[in-house]
């Protein structure tokens, strides 16, 4: 974090005592249909498209494979760390980084931190697009015609499906338990 300026006082760190549901996605059940893209953009932007969603799914033309990308919920949220106007804060029940588009000034740092490229500009605002979860229930979770990406708790034992693609904080920078 920049020791230029204060840390955000509504960032809440990820910790052990937050809630660890994340969406998970299981990649070889993806069609790659984008019903998942379409339900977000109708839930947050009331119109149809996958220009303004939140979930992204990628094509592997050679492979034939199509794989959803979602927020991967870093624990240490390095999107957040770079907000110099500290627009972006953890909910405190989904653990989901949040939007104050009010103190945004679009300046696209946050977008640049993210490490997984899951945060793009809206076309029209220019603020950032961030997985919300939808408070707690995923309209794309709700909408994935084959099971590909559900919410919840990550399986234990991840060789369970091993083509899976397990989305979780774990997957980058450890929750600092302090």
């Amino acid at each position: 974090m920049p020791s230029n300026r204060e840390v955000n006082p509504r960032f809440l760190p990820c910790t052990t005592a937050m809630p660890r549901n994340r969406i998970v996605v299981r990649a070889e059940l993806c069609t790659g249909c984008r019903a998942c893209q379409v339900a977000c953009v109708v839930s947050h932007e009331g119109l149809f498209g996958v220009s303004t969603a939140r979930i992204h799914v990628l094509k592997d033309e050679p492979q034939g494979l199509d794989t959803p990308q979602v927020c991967r919920l870093c624990g240490r949220a390095p999107c957040a760390a770079v907000c110099p106007t500290n627009a972006l804060f953890r909910h405190h029940s989904t653990a989901a980084v949040l939007l104050n588009s009010e103190d945004c000034t679009t300046c696209s740092a946050c977008a640049e931190a993210c490490p997984f490229d899951m945060i793009v500009l809206h076309p029209e605002t220019g603020l950032p697009l961030i997985c919300d979860l939808c408070g707690g229930e995923p309209a794309c979770v709700k909408r994935c015609p084959t099971g590909a990406i559900s919410y919840g708790d990550a399986p234990a034992d991840r060789n369970q499906y091993p083509a899976a693609a397990f989305v979780t904080p774990g997957d980058q920078p450890q929750c600092d338990p302090d």
